[in-house]
């Protein structure tokens, strides 16, 4: 069954001195406000478009990575994953590198690494960024 999940933004003002709260319509979890300051300098509270990037991004990793891990036999006990997306102004995003560090018993560190490969090829978000240079560093913890 397919699922759709929404968010809103309702922005006022120029893209520089205005500023905008993004609403999670789907999980209710709350708002949070967004500006191009916290965009391309210092976050100062506020999230952006690339944090909630990275924050879809790690999470369909890990459990992409979960899933792949568990059908091949070896289920992870515990998977800690970062995604840090690069937006350059007047570039755009302009990279993720996402790292995993994973506790799964009865897998070596090549067979851990070849599992995230292949979740980072293939995890639905991964997939929606293929525009974007994706690299990955993986470790078992």
């Amino acid at each position: 069954m397919a699922t759709t999940r929404s968010a809103h933004t309702v922005w006022e003002g120029s893209l520089t001195e205005g500023s905008g709260t993004v609403t999670f319509d789907s999980s209710g979890i709350g708002e949070q406000p967004v500006s191009w300051p916290a965009r391309a300098e210092q976050a100062n509270g506020k999230t952006s478009p690339e944090e909630l990037i990275a924050a879809a991004h790690s999470s369909c990793f890990s459990m992409a990575l979960s899933h792949g891990l568990a059908s091949a036999g070896t289920p992870p006990s515990r998977l800690t994953t970062s995604a840090d997306v690069t937006f350059q102004p007047g570039t755009g995003i302009t990279g993720i590198h996402l790292t995993v560090e994973g506790t799964v018993p009865g897998i070596d560190e090549d067979a851990f690494v070849a599992a995230a490969e292949d979740a980072k090829a293939n995890c639905p978000v991964s997939q929606a960024l293929t525009g974007t240079t994706i690299t990955l560093t993986a470790k078992l913890g």
